[in-house]
C-alpha cells in the first residue's frame, strides 16, 4: 500500500464578502493550514490504511464505490436528501476534505460552493464530467450555460466512470487493474439500465412525451429517450418559480394536454402543484436528481434512481400509475 502525504493547505486572503458559514469555513481552514504547515504526520486519512475519495454529493459516491470496490474509502459530502447546488460547507466538511487524499466533484458550475471549498486545501481533485457532450441550458438567466445534470444520462456516467478510473489509478497505482476491472464491470450495468430506460420510456405515445419538471435537471434523459423537457425553472437557486415561469408551464401543460406532471425530490413541489390546479394535469410524482435516498428509500444506488424515474416518467404519461 502506498503512503500518502498530508498536505500543507494554503492560506488564500479573500477580498470578496463571504457568508456567516463562510467564515466558519474560513476559520477552519486558517485552524488546519496551521496544523498542517506544522508537520503533520503521514496517514492521516479516516479510510484505515485505505486512501479516502470525497465526493460532493451521494450519486457520484455510489459510482465511484463502484469502480474503487474495496480497496479505497469512498464518502460523500453531502447527505442523502441534500440539496447540492446552492449547499453551504461546514466546517467538519472543511476537516473530513482537509485529510481526503483526493476530491472528486461534477464540474459544470454544478457545486456553486465547490471553489471556496477547495480554495484553501492542497488536496488534488477530478472533475468527473470531463469529455462528456455538454447540453446546453435554453432558458433563464443561465441561458448558454452547460446544464450540469450530465449524470441524467447513463451513457455519460460511463464517461464519468473512465474518469474515476484514470483518477483512481493516479492515486492508488498499485491497484489500477483492480479499478480498470471494476470499471467495466459496472459500466455494463450502465448500458443495461440506458437500455431498460430508453424501451421503458418508448411505450409512451407521440402525444404525450412532454417531461415537465420543476428543475431543468432533465435534459440528458429525455434526450437518451426521445422526451420534449419542459420546466418552470431552469437551476435550483434561492429564489424559484416565478409567476412567469408558473404561468408559462401552465398554458405549456394546457395547450398540449400534457397527462401528468413532476417535481424533485429535493425542492418543494407547492409550484408544480399550482401547475396541477390550474390545469387538470395529474401530478405524476416525485423524481430524483441531486441525491440518492437514504438505504431504504426507494433510489439507494445510482441505477435504482434511473429505474426509479423511468417507471414514474412512464406511468405518469402514460396513465398507468396505480
Amino acid at each position: 500500500m502506498p503512503k500518502f502525504s498530508f498536505r500543507c493547505a494554503k492560506v488564500v486572503r479573500r477580498s470578496r464578502p463571504v457568508s456567516a458559514a463562510g467564515a466558519a469555513v474560513a476559520a477552519v481552514l486558517l485552524c488546519l493550514s496551521l496544523a498542517a504547515c506544522g508537520g503533520a504526520a503521514e496517514g492521516q486519512g479516516s479510510g484505515g490504511g485505505k486512501p479516502v475519495v470525497l465526493t460532493t454529493f451521494t450519486v457520484l459516491a455510489d459510482v465511484a464505490q463502484n469502480v474503487a470496490g474495496d480497496k479505497l474509502q469512498v464518502e460523500s459530502i453531502t447527505k442523502a436528501g441534500a440539496e447540492i447546488h446552492g449547499y453551504e460547507p461546514t466546517p467538519g466538511d472543511i476537516r473530513k476534505a482537509a485529510k481526503a487524499d483526493l476530491i472528486l466533484d461534477n464540474g459544470l458550475n454544478l457545486e456553486a460552493w465547490f471553489a471556496q471549498f477547495v480554495e484553501g486545501l492542497n488536496v488534488p481533485h477530478a472533475v468527473v464530467s470531463e469529455g462528456v457532450e455538454v447540453m446546453s441550458i435554453s432558458e433563464d438567466s443561465y441561458q448558454g450555460k452547460p446544464n450540469p445534470h450530465a449524470w441524467m444520462s447513463p451513457v455519460n456516467v460511463q464517461i464519468y466512470v473512465d474518469n474515476m478510473v484514470k483518477a483512481f489509478s493516479k492515486l492508488d497505482p498499485d491497484n489500477a487493474a483492480v479499478f480498470e476491472a471494476n470499471g467495466a464491470a459496472y459500466k455494463a450495468k450502465l448500458e443495461s439500465v440506458k437500455d431498460e430506460m430508453v424501451q421503458k420510456l418508448a411505450t409512451v405515445p407521440e402525444a404525450q412525451r412532454a417531461l415537465v419538471t420543476c428543475e431543468g435537471a432533465f435534459s440528458y434523459l429525455a434526450r437518451d429517450a426521445g422526451l420534449r423537457e419542459v420546466y418552470i425553472w431552469a437551476v435550483n437557486a434561492e429564489q424559484q418559480a416565478t409567476p412567469q415561469q408558473i404561468t408559462k408551464a401552465i398554458e405549456f401543460v394546457k395547450a398540449k394536454k400534457v397527462p401528468a406532471v413532476f417535481c424533485e425530490s429535493t425542492v418543494s413541489d407547492a409550484p408544480m402543484r399550482q401547475v396541477v390546479g390550474a390545469t387538470g394535469s395529474t401530478f405524476g410524482g416525485v423524481l430524483y436528481v441531486d441525491s440518492l435516498s437514504e438505504a431504504d428509500g426507494p433510489v439507494p444506488t445510482y441505477l435504482d434512481l434511473i429505474r426509479h424515474d423511468s417507471k414514474i416518467i412512464t406511468e405518469g404519461l402514460t396513465g398507468a400509475a396505480s
